[in-house]
């Protein structure tokens, strides 16, 4: 298939045909020793696997020495918020699910078993999730509906003793929080002054704020469906009511007014012209609802030319995109056996990406890209995710954070 633009039939059944052939689905199990002869089959089943089992009864650490346990995540959806497709169910999320395998094991070269879970409340999610545990190495919960999913990861992270990593929250907030980084420094601007604005107050938008919040913002208005988030105000569970403030501000018109950075992890063509124009010089806007933003990306630069754009599609300059984060998070998080992706850990990874967008790009990523140069600017605030060097800048520097917050059990 080549790169030309499909039309929407045709994107259609050439999906379906991926997905199809020459094998169902994206994903199979290959073995990671020899097994040709009756002495490898002795070793790798009866009677010698008996060997090792002995040693990891004796001791459960010993698994990370004779089992796949230590490169092995679980990719967990309960199919109630699948993409942009909302409650499909459980077994409809799994060809996403797959995906993520794929972009786990293609960037950072970490095997997936992806688990599908048809559960009637929480605490029979997060019971089974915490019943099929002590396979992996670590947990990435994926595609659940706010607010179950920060409870569901709340409980979670307080019973197991290995990374669990809500990608929909964190992931996305680290990348946001990385491109914004570089979109103020850009700007002359400071995150602790900065007016910001996010439309949006379910997983995605909530994470990323916290994550802002820990990097210095102070100056944060959510909106949701109903308006602004306001002291006061009606209706407003926990997690929203953490950004909850003293304002006149009701609608999103308002809150844009003067705004510095808008971030949309909402729906399509919500920010209007009109409140655009009505941002402060040299707006910042991340219009990351896919694949149709908050506002086309060329009405945008029509309306304002001194903005900076980012989006979620791959067809503009600065692609928020989660492959850039989580596959290399949970490859520094695994190479130290951490027990858990700290915020500490979410810090170094955002400050990492945003420190490589800054790096000379190498040809090969040009070359990758169809393009004669990228430089750090209005442009390119962000990595690319095909640059192999996120393999090198992003787990380093999350390992490190891991090791430096005493949660790394393996400090070499």
């Amino acid at each position: 298939m080549t790169d030309k633009k499909l039309t929407s039939y045709e994107l259609k059944q050439a999906a379906l045909d991926y997905h199809a052939n020459p094998a169902p689905g994206k994903t199979a199990t290959a073995l990671t020793k020899p097994c040709d002869t009756q002495s490898e089959l002795s070793l790798a089943y009866t009677p010698g696997v008996a060997a090792p089992v002995r040693a990891i009864a004796e001791d459960p650490e010993a698994a990370y020495q004779y089992t796949n346990k230590g490169n092995l995540v679980a990719v967990i959806t309960d199919g109630s918020a699948v993409l942009g497709l909302g409650n499909v169910g459980a077994l409809a999320g799994k060809p996403v699910m797959e995906g993520k395998a794929v972009l786990f094991k293609k960037f950072a070269d970490i095997d997936v078993m992806d688990i599908e879970v048809d559960a009637d409340s929480i605490e029979e999610f997060v019971q089974t999730v915490k019943n099929i545990s002590p396979t992996f190495g670590g947990i990435n919960l994926e595609d659940i509906a706010a607010p179950c999913c920060f409870e569901i990861e709340e409980q979670l992270k307080e019973q197991l003793k290995i990374p669990v990593f809500h990608d929909d929250q964190h992931g996305t907030a680290i990348i946001i929080a990385a491109g914004l980084l570089n979109a103020l420094e850009i700007s002359g601007r400071e995150i602790e002054k900065a007016h910001i604005v996010c439309l949006g107050a379910g997983a995605a938008g909530i994470a990323a704020m916290r994550m802002l919040k820990s990097l210095g913002a102070r100056k944060i208005y959510l909106v949701d469906r109903k308006g602004v988030v306001y002291n006061g105000r009606e209706d407003v569970n926990k997690y929203k009511q953490e950004f909850s403030r003293e304002s006149s501000r009701r609608t999103l018109s308002d809150a844009m007014q003067d705004a510095d950075v808008f971030i949309g992890v909402s729906g399509p063509n919500l920010l209007k012209p009109e409140m655009l124009k009505s941002m402060a010089a040299n707006p910042i806007v991340f219009a990351l609802s896919n694949p149709d933003p908050e506002i086309n990306p060329e009405l945008a630069k029509q309306t304002r030319d001194d903005i900076i754009l980012a989006t979620g599609r791959s067809d503009y300059p600065n692609q928020v995109n989660n492959v850039l984060g989580f596959p290399f998070i949970f490859r520094g998080a695994l190479d130290v056996r951490a027990t858990c992706i700290n915020t500490e850990m979410q810090i170094a990874a955002v400050k990492s990406l945003a420190a490589l967008t800054k790096e000379p790009v190498p040809q090969s990523v040009l070359d990758a890209y169809g393009v004669d140069k990228l430089e750090f600017g209005k442009d390119y605030i962000i990595p690319k995710p095909f640059d192999a060097r996120l393999q090198d800048f992003v787990p380093k520097a999350v390992s490190e954070a891991a090791v430096d917050t005493g949660v790394a059990k393996d400090r070499e």
